[in-house]
């Protein structure tokens, strides 16, 4: 098969990895891509978001399947785009279209399909400017801390906690009136705080079966012990001994099987994987979001534990004969660390230079903002390189992650030497 993957991030490099060792992946492009990337594929200069060039590009490279990495795309309706197009209807496409898109596009949409279909989730409400004044007037019934929600996308950074009613009242009305995350918060979702552990499940489906993926914990918080401000993700665990069988079994009959069938039941395709950021709150789950795409960093430990051929599994999510399929998981842990520019997630430098990679062994490396300039890797974003380690003990995965983490080079590097440990019991 001759693959597209599209997106620029760790989670793209993990799957690019991932798809290259497939003995049915016969050439393998990836757009934009990254530093890491080419060393699994074809890098290509493509506007991911211009339907009618990466169509263009599909019927030149002839391209059998694509599969989509970010949400955007998706949220912007590229697999109805391809679907509909006469040269291009017969290509294997991984995600979601538009409609179902909209679990993540819309945390309005994500809250009343909940509602409609019983899954459990945090008590909500949902604001615009018109209606601020009684958005002010509903944080002042909640107790702290308070949760403010831009309605669409705003690239992981659209979410608010803050522990006083003041700063509630005062992130809302940046929010609104000030469109703090632009067009994104021109609605605003304030929900009730879910006092628990989050935990983040896989699940790949064809719209009508499914297949639980692994779990993972994401570390949202730049500074260790979970304090300072949210990020796009520093690290990654998975497996984790609170998601037990009786847990995932919750998961599973309140979460998994309500939303496949509410999916059924609204017409709405969905051919792709879904991302539950969940909340353990004493042993019940609750979601806190949907994604409509693999997460970033978790992608980066859940693909190693996957030890069947990903294109196989994509294959057959496509092609609606997900029922006939079982993966095959490794029982043994993964744990990443990301590497991340000094002053992230707020202001910070690009362009520095890596140094230190051809020391690292027994991990793997994925890249997500790292490019290649004349032979040497740069710095190109706030998340740079994601260190991911296999073992049979957490310890020993958490080990050998951070020393390879710690030979790893570039100036104002900064990475989390606690992912994990909270889990070691």
């Amino acid at each position: 098969m001759h693959i597209l993957l599209l997106g620029s991030g760790g989670r793209e490099h993990a799957l690019a990895w991932k798809i290259e060792k497939s003995p049915l992946c016969k050439k393998l492009f990836i757009a934009p891509g990254n530093a890491g990337t080419r060393l699994c594929g074809i890098n290509v200069e493509l506007n991911v978001l211009d339907f009618e060039a990466v169509k263009i590009f599909i019927l030149e490279q002839s391209i059998d399947m694509v599969v989509a990495g970010p949400e955007e795309p998706l949220v912007r309706g590229m697999g109805d785009y391809l679907a509909q197009e006469v040269e291009t209807a017969d290509v294997l496409f991984v995600g979601p279209r538009q409609k179902g898109a909209r679990l993540e596009g819309s945390k309005e949409f994500a809250k009343e399909f909940m509602n409609k279909y019983q899954i459990p989730t945090a008590a909500y409400q949902s604001f615009s400017t018109q209606t601020y004044d009684e958005g002010v007037a509903f944080l002042h019934k909640l107790q702290p801390p308070y949760v403010l929600k831009a309605d669409g996308l705003a690239a992981g950074k659209g979410v608010v906690i803050v522990s006083s009613l003041d700063e509630a009242v005062s992130a809302l009305r940046n929010m609104l009136h000030d469109k703090a995350f632009g067009k994104a918060s021109e609605k605003v979702v304030i929900e009730e705080f879910l006092d628990g552990v989050e935990v983040s499940v896989f699940v790949a489906t064809d719209g009508q079966s499914y297949i639980m993926l692994p779990e993972a914990k994401d570390y949202k918080r730049i500074g260790e012990k979970d304090t300072g401000l949210n990020t796009g993700g520093m690290g990654a665990v998975s497996p984790v001994w609170f998601a037990d069988k009786d847990f995932m079994n919750k998961v599973e009959t309140k979460i998994v099987k309500p939303t496949i069938e509410g999916l059924r039941k609204e017409n709405i395709p969905y051919c792709g994987f879904l991302f539950l950021g969940l909340m353990n709150v004493k042993g019940e789950p609750y979601v806190v979001e949907y994604n409509v795409r693999l997460g970033d960093p978790e992608t980066e430990v859940v693909v190693p534990r996957l030890m069947s051929d990903i294109v196989e599994l994509m294959q057959h999510m496509a092609r609606g004969t997900l029922k006939k399929y079982l993966p095959e998981i490794t029982p043994d842990f993964a744990v990443t660390a990301m590497l991340v520019s000094g002053g992230y997630p707020g202001q910070y430098e690009k362009g520095k230079e890596i140094r230190g990679l051809e020391q690292i062994s027994n991990s793997r490396v994925f890249f997500a903002g790292a490019q290649e300039r004349n032979d040497k890797i740069y710095t190109s974003g706030g998340r740079v390189l994601a260190v991911t380690s296999i073992g049979n003990s957490l310890q020993g995965a958490i080990s050998k992650t951070m020393e390879n983490a710690g030979k790893i080079e570039f100036e104002k590097k900064y990475f989390r030497k606690d992912i994990g440990q909270d889990l070691l019991r």
